[in-house]
């Protein structure tokens, strides 16, 4: 595979230097914040996904009545979003540890998810954060379905259709990332075997048979039992079981959309696995940086996204309350603009339309080298 550098940001390694000192000032005197203000909104958002996925599932046990029914799967599925994405994501990073609080303890916290805390925790917060966008070490990059650069060979039995694989990602995203641990793609092309990953393989099957049996046994029993002295307990239990079904649905679909916005836009990079050989703090950053794009938004967005609509503040600092990123971004992309580095960001469905162009333009062969060899001077940015 070939390889391009083009000069972008820090033009010396005394620039990069001063460059990671200030983003380094930034964390710190965010960090030096941090405390009960953090808390108290971490608990708000802990009840505030408990009061909606109560009011869901109560407006459930109603039956088929369409306002209560659908306004149940709706609250249900925002209460599922926050879960995964303001209070999941953000906690098994780590970033309310200082509470010494068991309920945020990132080590042990349990999410409404299919995906086992402990292969999210290796993928997503080791793999993932540390080695983003590198070919051949980061497996988020497209996970392993989705040709998205020209670094990965067209299949013609494969890429030309991705677009709807995309699709299939995006309705049962939970359940692809659930599995995305035990490397299907290299068991299905012979490289591994199942049997090695059958340590993953438990968990990923524990933790499935969990939630379907919360989501599609307790629960519609729940509502039947609830609804019986009424004589609608079929109705109730069938009507509550489809809505959990829904409710999973939403939030899977818009959690793949945002996750997707903050990685695969144009204008994101990859980098080839050069680009991490002796690779100082400071190029890390300006490789988070370049490996992210934002959206933009008011609050409503950042907690429904869980504040990764911040992506290149969270792939900078990952243990930082999340809820503080809209502070730092200003500060972020005033270093960015000083040094020359691109900072991606913009609203909601554009930035979800270059994804889909992206997607559809990798489907076909070709497509611009996108892989760097990145030194001080690095980068090119996606022309398609």
């Amino acid at each position: 595979m070939s390889s391009k550098t083009i000069t972008v940001g820090p033009r010396s390694m005394e620039e990069m230097a001063a460059f990671e000192k200030e983003l380094n000032a930034i964390r710190e005197e965010a960090l030096a914040k941090v405390g009960d203000e953090d808390a108290r909104y971490i608990k708000k958002i802990l009840w505030t996904t408990r009061l909606l996925e109560t009011a869901g599932r109560g407006l459930m046990m109603f039956g088929w009545f369409p306002p209560t029914w659908l306004l149940g799967v709706f609250l249900l599925g925002c209460a599922k979003i926050i879960d995964n994405m303001e209070l999941g994501h953000n906690v098994m990073h780590g970033q309310f540890n200082f509470m010494n609080d068991p309920r945020f303890q990132g080590d042990t916290f349990e999410w409404d998810n299919t995906c086992p805390r402990e292969g999210w925790r290796h993928t997503h917060n080791f793999e993932h954060h540390t080695y983003t966008n590198v070919i051949g070490k980061d497996r988020d990059f497209g996970y392993g379905m989705l040709r998205m650069s020209n670094d990965l060979s067209w299949r013609w039995f494969y890429h030309p259709v991705q677009f709807f694989y995309m699709l299939l990602l995006m309705v049962g995203f939970e359940w692809f990332v659930a599995v995305h641990e035990l490397q299907t793609d290299k068991i299905f092309a012979g490289k591994k075997k199942l049997s090695d990953m059958q340590t993953q393989w438990n968990l990923i099957k524990a933790k499935m048979w969990r939630q379907v049996r919360k989501d599609y046994i307790v629960w519609p029993l729940v509502a039947a039992a609830v609804a019986a002295p009424f004589g609608m307990s079929m109705e109730a239990g069938l009507a509550t079981l489809a809505g959990n079904f829904f409710g999973n649905i939403v939030r899977n679909v818009w959690a793949a959309a945002i996750i997707f916005c903050g990685h695969f836009t144009e204008d994101v990079y990859t980098f080839d696995k050069r680009s991490i050989e002796g690779e100082t703090r400071g190029q890390w950053y300006l490789r988070q940086i370049l490996g992210s794009s934002n959206i933009t938004g008011g609050f409503l967005l950042h907690l429904m996204s869980g504040n990764l609509s911040h992506q290149v503040e969270h792939h900078l600092y990952p243990d930082m309350p999340a809820s503080r990123y809209a502070e730092v971004a200003p500060k972020v992309r005033a270093v960015c603009a000083k040094y020359g580095v691109p900072y991606s960001t913009g609203r909601f469905m554009p930035q979800l339309f270059t994804v889909m162009k992206r997607v559809i333009r990798y489907s076909f062969p070709g497509g611009p080298q996108k892989a760097m060899a990145f030194e001080v001077d690095s980068v090119l940015p996606e022309k398609i």
